[in-house]
């Protein structure tokens, strides 16, 4: 939180005051637990930058088997075929299906990528300092933050094929194991997200 005072902008911990991360109400600095939601009180949480890193590095574990592993299993009277991610993205395009293909490999590829590297800038940032501009950082944790929530559109896709294409012994789809690993990482990669103390991003600018 900043503010202005005789055209000058100073962060709520220079006024003595600090906001709950839950309900944001604001407290005198040095309260404990906000008496509004019962949450802990800390101006600056010190150990988020490691639970940043290891729920990244865990995501980042995860990402690479989702993508070894066949994401899709279909199964018919003649053949059985396995599809990667990439290979889906392959087959999709051959059947003409280009919206469908350049959604999925949106979602499964460039969007997961790019919050890694993504939270992995704001973190190295956070630690050891950037000349990037503080509101360019804090918009880009912003869409980090957004975008989350669509990142398990692959898994959902295949959750709807493995649920309509069921056919018994003429054809069946059905997940493989790169959904579980895909879906960990989404859900790693969120919790990484998520456990970055946004307020570090104007204290390295200010420090």
């Amino acid at each position: 939180m900043e503010i202005a005072r005789n055209d000058k902008i100073v962060t709520a911990r220079e006024i003595g005051v600090v906001g709950c991360q839950r309900c944001t109400k604001v407290w005198p600095l040095g309260t404990k637990r906000c008496t509004r939601c019962g949450a802990q009180i800390v101006s600056r949480d010190h150990k988020a930058l490691q639970r940043v890193w290891a729920w990244w590095i865990v995501g980042l574990i995860c990402y690479i088997p989702a993508n070894l592993y066949p994401m899709l299993q279909t199964r018919t009277l003649v053949s059985v075929q396995q599809d990667t991610i990439i290979g889906g993205v392959i087959t999709l395009i051959n059947h003409g299906s280009f919206g469908i293909a350049l959604v999925i490999f949106l979602a499964s590829v460039m969007i997961p990528v790019g919050k890694f590297l993504a939270i992995a800038f704001l973190a190295l940032a956070a630690q050891r300092g950037t000349t990037s501009p503080s509101k360019q950082r804090m918009g880009l944790y912003e869409i980090v933050e957004y975008i989350g929530r669509w990142s398990m559109i692959d898994v959902f896709v295949v959750a709807i094929l493995s649920s309509l294409v069921q056919l018994n012994a003429l054809a069946a789809v059905n997940p493989g194991p790169a959904a579980l690993f895909f879906g960990l990482s989404v859900i790693f990669t969120m919790l990484s997200a998520q456990s970055f103390d946004a307020r570090l991003i104007w204290d390295a600018e200010r420090s």
